[in-house]
């Protein structure tokens, strides 16, 4: 008795076969991948009115704070708006020199690659196509807590 395919079998097969291919091919296409930021957990307090933090008492003003993979960056919008975004550059981010500074009341930047970001952390120039990995804040008096 010869062996008699199903429609939809034949059809389930095909789709199975297609989709190893893109997957396949996907996972072969390394042109445009770039590594991620590793993840790390945050949770950090940071008191306004300490004079380290003295910055954040003007619009645009920013400071380092401790956490995240290579460090924080609070920039403080106005007074009830606060952003906070990781240190480590999106563009080669395993790199040492992956390390976003502070332009004071202008810009955010790596001297590394060379890419810029605003202070809302959205690339403005460079090699980084991606904007600065941004953190949760919630302001509470004088207190701002950063969490992911």
């Amino acid at each position: 008795m010869p062996f008699r395919s199903c429609p939809l079998v034949r059809a389930v097969s095909a789709a199975s076969l297609l989709a190893s291919q893109l997957l396949l091919g996907a996972c072969n296409n390394t042109d445009n991948v770039q590594p991620q930021i590793p993840l790390a957990a945050v949770n950090e307090l940071v008191v306004l009115t300490d004079q380290q933090n003295s910055n954040l008492r003007f619009d645009n003003g920013a400071v380092y704070v401790k956490g995240g993979v290579r460090g924080l960056i609070v920039v403080r919008q106005n007074a009830s708006n606060y952003l906070a975004f990781e240190r480590n550059c999106p563009y080669q981010p395993l790199d040492t020199c992956a390390v976003v500074k502070i332009d004071p009341f202008i810009r955010l930047y790596d001297p590394c690659c060379k890419s810029q970001f605003s202070l809302q952390g959205q690339v403005q120039g460079g090699p980084a196509n991606q904007n600065l990995r941004r953190y949760n804040t919630a302001l509470s008096g004088n207190l701002l807590t950063i969490t992911n």
